[in-house]
């Protein structure tokens, strides 16, 4: 087996199970209540190529850890924000709706942050970071973005499964409430990274 392949398949494996169960497969399940699949996919696609070209740049180049205690603090700020804003609620005009419906532009800006602010000092960032220092750079670099979205992928049917069976009041309340958990996990985990 060449280099290549052999750090596509094992990034990918590391990654996809790291992934299960993590806070940005919760996130991608709690986006695809509120979205559309194909932008919420678009989002986390462009976010975790952006984000693994980081770790793999860092882990290959550098060898070096991002200040990734900041970059928490502010990723559990805008997670306090969504959950406010999905606890809100949005009204759409008819007019509005369909103008939703040709296109999804939003969405894929709003969960693409997400997903790059919540990435930054994930463990599968720095799982990443790990592989690319032993490992080739551009397979590392396909593999763990492709392992991260076929596991988010598997979150998203989840949760249009979830969506088309549960009113919307308890998806916006569920919803929302994840959003704070995710936004106190990541402030617990700025808040221990800033004081050690």
């Amino acid at each position: 087996m060449s280099a290549f392949l052999f750090a596509l398949a094992l990034s990918f494996g590391v990654i996809f199970v790291a992934e299960l169960g993590d806070k940005s497969q919760l996130m991608a399940l709690t986006f695809a209540t509120r979205f559309k699949p194909l932008p919420v996919l678009i989002g986390i696609t462009i976010a975790t190529a952006v984000v693994h070209a980081v770790s793999v740049a860092v882990g290959y180049g550098l060898g070096a850890a991002l200040p990734t205690g900041w970059i928490s603090l502010v990723a559990a700020l805008a997670f306090f924000g969504f959950g406010a804003w999905t606890l809100r609620g949005d009204e759409l005009t008819d007019a509005e709706r369909h103008k939703a419906e040709r296109t999804d532009k939003k969405a894929v800006i709003a969960v693409g942050v997400a997903f790059f602010l919540a990435e930054l000092g994930d463990k599968t960032m720095l799982a990443t970071i790990t592989l690319a220092t032993d490992h080739g750079w551009f397979g590392t670099w396909l593999g763990s973005t492709l392992g991260m979205v076929a596991a988010d992928a598997l979150a998203i049917g989840v949760g249009r499964l979830l969506g088309k069976n549960l009113p919307d009041r308890i998806i916006r309340y569920g919803a929302a409430a994840l959003f704070v958990v995710f936004g106190a996990w990541l402030l617990v985990d700025a808040i221990a990274q800033l004081t050690s």
